[in-house]
């Protein structure tokens, strides 16, 4: 049900097909995010046009409104949200994190004080997984603890034991078979801190892996060294998901490491705030430039902003303030990424994704590649 076949490989690059109950996907591949059961601004349809393959919801903000039984009533996500593709769910592990000033860790979960109205919740492993059981996703989430950065060696020793005990503690309660759960590595920056907790991880056996706790605030020079050494010890025959990250650069070099699977708000908060994605970098539509600009966002590009705006008309309407303009920008950049990916596995398949990382680097930083990049791509070499 969820097999996961390797189909073309240069260097560390691969391509693959992924098998969920609700359809197959190919990898790699980038997921938007739903965290409310909806991608902000966008309709199933115009997701599955932008070749969208599986989306992302989150687990903690459903749990509390609308509650995941309204949404297990509907027959799962893709009977609420009318996205009849693959579906992940978070474990509301990011929460964590991010609402850190408003929860307690404990061994047995978290308690939450509600952001929606304040009221106390409680978040256990078990719970977790019988939320996202009820919600219904293909791909579901162990709980874990993303620690914060920067965080002490020592906490962040004591936080991954914790989380492969309670992944423990996920695996025994699923009950579904029809949902993969996925493990999560966590280990921070650190090599060793990693090494720890694959070797404490792997022998669980789920059917993929994410690597879990980056993109929260390091650099991308302590962020890279950490994804390659987690991603070469994954097992070569399951999916390698990196979780949250999702900006183009990263994107491309994650692949060349190795990773299959992606995740971010970025795209479509970037288009809220005015931004458009292309090959050259980031388009600042509040800037002078595109006022006058008679082309489209992106002459390669064929979403349906691109095929029926000019910039200066999406330029007035990021002035004009209408809904229009965080739309149309929003969903360029999710086609955007997903043109990205497929050009990449195009390459992959070719065996030229060096010469086209790098073509696509030195258009991208303005040919000042940095070195991280640089570096992430040796893994990849010539054919």
């Amino acid at each position: 049900m969820f097999e996961f076949e390797v189909q073309h490989r240069d260097g560390r690059a691969r391509v693959a097909t992924f098998n969920t109950p609700r359809g197959t996907v190919q990898t790699p591949m980038f997921m938007p995010v739903g965290t409310q059961g909806t991608v902000k601004g966008i309709s199933p349809q115009e997701l599955l046009d932008t070749g969208s393959q599986m989306i992302l919801a989150n687990t903690y903000h459903l749990m509390l409104r609308p509650g995941e039984h309204l949404v297990e009533a509907h027959g799962g996500l893709p009977g609420f949200t009318a996205y009849p593709g693959p579906f992940l769910t978070d474990s509301g592990g990011f929460q964590v994190m991010s609402l850190g000033h408003m929860r307690k860790i404990t061994e047995e979960g978290v308690t939450f004080k509600s952001h929606v109205d304040g009221s106390v919740v409680n978040l256990t492993p078990e719970r977790s997984i019988a939320v996202q059981e009820a919600l219904g996703a293909d791909v579901i989430m162990a709980f874990d603890e993303c620690p914060p950065y920067p965080a002490e060696r020592e906490y962040i020793r004591r936080s991954l034991e914790r989380t492969v005990r309670w992944l423990e503690r996920c695996q025994a309660m699923k009950s579904r078979e029809d949902q993969a759960l996925f493990a999560i590595v966590q280990g921070g920056i650190y090599e060793d801190l990693r090494a720890l907790s694959l070797d404490l991880t792997l022998p669980f056996g789920t059917p993929g892996f994410a690597i879990g706790g980056l993109a929260v605030g390091e650099s991308k020079e302590e962020m890279y060294p950490a994804i390659a050494f987690t991603a070469k010890r994954l097992p070569e025959h399951k999916p390698r998901y990196l979780m949250g990250v999702g900006h183009p650069e990263d994107v491309v070099a994650a692949i060349a490491l190795g990773v299959d699977m992606f995740d971010c708000v970025y795209p479509t908060r970037t288009g809220r705030f005015g931004y458009a994605l292309t090959d050259d970098g980031r388009l600042n539509m509040n800037s002078s430039g595109p006022r006058t600009q008679l082309q489209p966002l992106d002459t390669e590009c064929d979403c349906y902003a691109c095929r029926h705006f000019t910039r200066a008309y999406l330029a007035h309407l990021v002035r004009a303030e209408e809904l229009l303009a965080p739309r149309m920008l929003s969903l360029h950049n999710i086609r955007y990424l997903h043109r990205l990916v497929e050009r990449a596995r195009a390459a992959i398949t070719r065996r030229q994704f060096h010469s086209w990382a790098q073509a696509w680097a030195e258009r991208y930083f303005r040919g000042k590649v940095p070195l991280w990049f640089q570096e992430a791509l040796e893994t990849t070499t010539p054919a």
